[in-house]
């Protein structure tokens, strides 16, 4: 059984035959990867050695210490904490073969799930495939999608049977998004930049070899996809006033005028939280150790998104006119959102988007009361209605 001890063992090997500083960036993190120390719990051949999830400390612990490069994971954000467990899951050895260059962040992935008429009610996605031969030939839009602009893959939901209800004629398939029919598009949000993306599909040709899963069966398969999206934005390991609690923490500390009774106990009922919710991720991620994630997520989610517009909105107000000044609306194709980089200003804009982005907070709330909480669900008119007899 590998320990600790097997795993620094197996490190410091790793760091004398490819010294960090006299080894290239990718060069490295391929090596690690195949010395099963990029993800120590996946099977050995997949980047890891079957051991224990949390074990992945120790290695990392070593490999900073000895200045080694990481793979960028806030990058590939959706490729890390998304597509890679659900094609562990669902995926044939061919499709596995994808994760070594996922994971060293050589190839980075998108997410194409969200529709125009689909988000919320995603299960009513109109994208279809049709199957010719051994390809599927797709056309729809897909919209929302972060980091298309930079993606060679992505995580893609279609309908492939119209006749049955809209949970049950779906499926999952690996896109290629340098294939041609495949055209990517920017949105340009609030801050100026546009880090989504509209995705149009037209004719589409997706070799049946990059199914995953069975046909009709993706609505089970996405599960695995959206249960992981929610761990990795609500569950996002930090350290103690990491995140958006750091910056408005040093401004109140750093500015003595601010610290009137009803600012302080503002503040401080917000650390506390953001703390709670600091080390609720940390014993979430412990669960996901043991098995996959269930509907927990998405309460780690919905106190993300809540959490980070009362901090960001509580530090604009400390900033007074200062934290009202926004003046970079230059359209830019940023690779990743930088919360804690960036100035109030931009934090209390991007931060609007968080009850949305990754399921928003009403479909969330569903969540909880059905799957953690046990409670009722809501009526549905359309349990057994096909999905081209649906009202739309």
């Amino acid at each position: 059984m590998t320990d600790a001890a097997e795993l620094k063992r197996r490190t410091a090997e790793l760091l004398a035959a490819h010294p960090p500083a006299a080894t290239e960036r990718l060069d490295f993190l391929e090596a690690r990867f195949d010395a099963g120390l990029a993800w120590v719990h996946y099977p050995e051949g997949l980047g890891g050695l079957g051991a224990a999830r949390s074990l992945q400390a120790v290695v990392d612990a070593e490999l900073e210490a000895a200045g080694a490069p990481d793979n960028d994971p806030r990058r590939n954000g959706i490729g890390l904490g998304m597509a890679a467990p659900t094609i562990l899951k669902y995926g044939t050895e061919e499709q596995k073969r994808l994760l070594r260059s996922l994971w060293t962040g050589e190839e980075v992935w998108c997410q194409l799930f969200s529709e125009p008429g689909a988000g919320s009610d995603l299960a009513a996605l109109g994208t279809r495939a049709v199957r010719e031969g051994d390809q599927w030939v797709v056309n729809g839009q897909k919209v929302w999608t972060s980091s298309a602009h930079n993606a060679r893959w992505a995580i893609l939901i279609a309908r492939t049977d119209p006749d049955v209800p809209k949970h049950a004629g779906i499926t999952y398939f690996l896109c290629d998004m340098t294939d041609p029919g495949v055209e990517v598009r920017p949105l340009r949000q609030i801050t100026g930049e546009a880090e989504f993306n509209e995705v149009f599909l037209t004719d589409v040709r997706i070799p049946d070899s990059r199914r995953l899963g069975e046909i009709g069966d993706g609505w089970r398969v996405a599960q695995t996809t959206l249960n992981n999206e929610r761990v990795a934005i609500g569950g996002m390991r930090l350290p103690r006033e990491g995140g958006m609690i750091g910056p408005v923490s040093r401004t109140w500390r750093e500015r003595p005028e601010l610290r009137t009774h009803d600012l302080h106990q503002r503040l401080l009922k917000l650390w506390v939280e953001a703390e709670v919710a600091r080390l609720t991720g940390e014993r979430l991620r412990q669960q996901l150790a043991l098995g996959q994630p269930g509907p927990e997520g998405a309460g780690m989610k919905l106190a993300f998104a809540r959490l980070n517009q009362e901090i960001s909105g509580l530090e604009v107000e400390l900033r007074g006119e200062e934290g009202l000044l926004y003046d970079d609306w230059t359209m830019r194709r940023p690779e990743m959102v930088d919360f804690v980089g960036r100035d109030a200003g931009y934090r209390y804009l991007r931060s609007k988007g968080n009850s949305i982005e990754g399921g928003t907070s009403e479909v969330l709330l569903n969540i909880v009361a059905e799957r953690v909480l046990g409670l009722p669900s809501e009526p549905r008119t359309d349990k057994d209605v096909a999905w081209k007899d649906l009202a739309r």
